[in-house]
């Protein structure tokens, strides 16, 4: 390999500096333990970062206060590191190690290293770094995470230094193998989209895991120094290809349930618009035979037409002669109200003629020997039918009376009347019962005036009315 090949190719495809620091940031619940534990003994922490790169760990681990050093074989990467100031050399990552003491070490640290050297290689630098860790010291061993579909198909074959991937549970086995206390599998780098609740589809299966990984391994110690990591060791990190697979299914059992719930109600309203069209059908049916019924009506009608039609043909004739008939018994009763009014002026005549012969001087004079005629009627009445003494007797009766009340009403005519009458008792008694007849007959109600017959017409009624009103003011 081209000397600069190597740091061109990192320039370009692991990232600028200051976003390697922002993913580096991840491992700040260690680093930070750490840092405090080491200043809890009264003395730096001390680290040595294997394959080095362009130093981003490195002044991270200053920031920090951590006596950090550096080894990479590669000169364009140490030239990074020199450019900053930082403690970088050119070495091998294991004769590093071996050139270290036991036990004097709090952190040693190998970022996109493992991949690129061989298995037994790997073995060894991991019983190393176990060896020249302090009691609880951790080493963090980060990789391309072939998890990643795309990942382990594609991008980690873009570099042609690396060897082949490396599986989590091969690298996190291998740790505990070596003897450390535990180990933790941290995921790395995925998008923060995917921390939500976001929908996954198909390209997050792919894609979406995360695309690095890292395991953190702790050598074995007091159990003081082990507890404040737990928390750290303990927390989950980004996501596994099953989790994004799961994540996966449930949205597509999810939108598979609403497609089924959305085919169950538009089977629901598919069977209602089933229902509503065989009803349509049986509402058609019976229309049809409605219609049927109809048309032989209309068939049974039009046979009866003629019928009909002859029968309105009678009714006509005989409505013919019924009007005919109408109009003679009209024009009778025209000649009948005609003959009624032809009477009634004849009444009307004959009336005003009676009212002018009894306003006439002839009638009047004439008066005496009307009245000489009907007396002399009746005297010759009363001689045949022997009335004449009890018609005498009727006539002296008023003046009689007369006389009797007005000697009553003097007191000396009335005692010498009485003188006398003890000669006659027969005639006081008769003149006694002529009194007494007389008071009785004066207790007697009027008669009422004669009323007119009551089957007079009204016309002939007013008529009577206009005579007896005549008749009246003549008395008078």
């Amino acid at each position: 390999m081209s000397a600069g090949f190597y740091r061109a190719f990192e320039d370009r495809y692991r990232g600028t500096r200051e976003v390697i620091k922002q993913r580096l940031a991840a491992y700040q619940p260690f680093l930070a333990i750490v840092a405090a534990q080491a200043a809890a003994a009264a003395r730096p922490a001390t680290a040595l970062d294997l394959g080095c790169g362009r130093g981003e760990w490195l002044e991270l681990l200053g920031e920090q206060g951590v006596d950090a050093r550096g080894v990479d074989l590669d000169d364009g990467m140490l030239a990074a590191c020199r450019e900053r100031g930082l403690a970088a050399e050119h070495a091998d990552a294991v004769a590093s190690l071996r050139a270290r003491p036991d036990d004097s070490l709090d952190l040693v640290s190998a970022f996109h290293l493992v991949e690129h050297i061989p298995f037994d290689v790997l073995q060894t630098l991991i019983a190393e770094a176990r060896r020249v860790l302090r009691p609880g010291g951790l080493l963090i061993m980060e990789t391309p995470n072939p998890e990643n579909l795309s990942v382990g198909a594609t991008s980690f074959y873009l570099d042609p230094s690396h060897e082949r991937p490396l599986p989590p549970l091969l690298l996190g086995f291998l740790a505990e193998y070596s003897g450390y206390a535990r180990q933790r599998t941290v995921r790395l780098q995925e998008a923060p989209r995917l921390h939500g609740d976001a929908d996954v589809g198909l390209i997050d299966v792919l894609e979406g895991v995360s695309p690095d990984y890292a395991i953190v391994a702790q050598k074995a110690g007091p159990a003081p120094l082990l507890a404040p990591f737990d928390a750290a060791f303990a927390r989950p990190y980004g996501f596994a290809l099953g989790d994004m697979a799961q994540r996966y299914e449930q949205l597509q059992a999810r939108r598979h349930a609403e497609l089924h719930g959305a085919l169950a109600r538009h089977d629901a309203e598919l069977h209602g618009l089933n229902q509503g069209l065989a009803g349509l059908n049986d509402g058609l049916a019976g229309l049809s035979d409605g219609l049927t019924g109809l048309a032989g009506h209309t068939a049974a009608l039009r046979a009866r037409l003629p019928g009909i039609d002859a029968e309105l043909a009678q009714l006509e004739q005989r409505a013919g002669r019924g009007e005919a008939a109408l109009d003679a018994l009209a024009a009778r009763l025209d000649q009948a109200q005609a003959r009624a009014e032809a009477a009634d002026a004849r009444a009307d005549a004959h009336a005003r003629h009676v009212a002018e012969l009894l306003a006439s001087s002839s009638w009047r004079i004439t008066a005496p020997w009307r009245m000489a005629g009907h007396y002399a009627h009746r005297l010759r009445g009363a001689l045949r039918e022997g009335r004449v003494l009890s018609g005498v007797k009727r006539r002296l009766r008023g003046p009689l009376l007369a006389l009797m009340r007005a000697a009553l009403r003097r007191p000396r005519v009335k005692r010498a009347a009485r003188a006398l009458l003890r000669f006659s008792p027969s005639l006081q008694a008769r003149l006694a019962g002529l009194l007494q007849q007389s008071a009785a007959a004066q207790t007697v109600l009027p008669a009422e005036p004669p009323q007119p017959p009551g089957d007079m017409s009204p016309r002939t009624l007013r008529h009577y009315r206009n005579l007896k009103s005549s008749l009246e003011t003549r008395k008078h």
